[in-house]
């Protein structure tokens, strides 16, 4: 009696290599991720133990070292205060840190949501939406933080209050754009014949694939509220001295810009620093993502 062969027997075993393009390869091959990562984890790990690490009171006056140059004993200087420099600049990572993610996240989760609900429904309720972004489009950004905060008054959580109000849009049209684009896909149609409710074929299954491109315009908003935060203490609109915020601190250096160049010089460092961390982890993300959807 003959026996048939299964294809098990018949078939040579072949051995698939894994694809460059997914698991860990794309995160250990891709440099600019990796340093944002690097970056943003020590920027992370300065703001929660900031206060270990300072080595002097950071809003402490000692007016007999006032306006010291870098030294041994104070790195980066003092201010016009006697104030160490160092340890302002340390404590400012965490008030400047703060204002970029939670400015960031809050106007997130508000926009996506937003932006979900518009871009998927449409009708009146996108109608509305886009009344609104004409009108928040039509005042620059800082003119409208300015008057937000000219109403509100300064200070660090009205200035929250600010930057919460005027970035939400961003994340809104963003979203809106891809889902309107996303409800006509194969897999959202399969999702409605088969009975899905609305809100699971958003959450479950639009918004998986369409987060991406927020989530890498988060890590530049990260970095625009920073810098917004910054020009708003710099303004005396935002974070309000002897807070140790990298703003605040170039301005009170300002009458010292051609003879204690330290003073302006070490905090505008930080936030270069820290704006690059972002950048670089936000391209890195990019091009992680894009390589994931082709």
């Amino acid at each position: 009696m003959a026996t048939i062969a299964t294809p098990l027997e018949t078939s040579p075993s072949i051995a698939v290599p894994p694809s460059p393009r997914g698991g860990a390869w794309q995160w250990t091959k891709n440099r600019a991720l990796l340093a944002g990562v690097v970056m943003v984890a020590a920027i992370f790990v300065i703001a929660i133990v900031g206060p270990m690490i300072t080595p002097y009171n950071p809003t402490r006056n000692n007016y007999g070292v006032a306006v010291q140059a870098p030294s041994a004993a104070h790195p980066f200087g003092t201010d016009k205060f006697g104030r160490d420099q160092l340890s302002r600049i340390i404590m400012g990572t965490r008030i400047d840190l703060s204002v970029g993610i939670i400015c960031t996240l809050i106007p997130a989760i508000i926009g996506i949501a937003v932006g979900c609900i518009s871009g998927y429904y449409g009708g009146k309720i996108d109608a509305l939406f886009m009344r609104l972004v004409d009108i928040q489009v039509a005042f620059p950004f800082y003119v409208l933080l300015i008057a937000i905060l000219a109403i509100l008054g300064p200070g660090i959580i009205n200035m929250y209050y600010a930057l919460i109000l005027v970035g939400w849009i961003a994340f809104a049209r963003l979203i809106r754009g891809e889902v309107m684009v996303g409800k006509e896909m194969e897999y959202v149609l399969a999702a409605r014949a088969l009975g899905c409710t609305n809100a699971r074929i958003i959450v479950r299954h639009m918004l998986p694939n369409i987060v991406g491109p927020a989530l890498i315009f988060g890590m530049s908003a990260v970095v625009l509220n920073i810098l917004s935060g910054a020009s708003l203490g710099f303004l005396g609109l935002g974070v309000q001295a002897p807070n140790p915020e990298w703003g605040v601190m170039v301005a009170e250096s300002r009458e010292y810009v051609l003879t204690a160049w330290w003073l302006p010089l070490f905090p505008g460092l930080a936030i270069v620093v820290v704006g690059v961390a972002f950048s670089l982890l936000g391209d890195g993300l990019s091009t992680v993502l894009r390589r994931r959807g082709s």
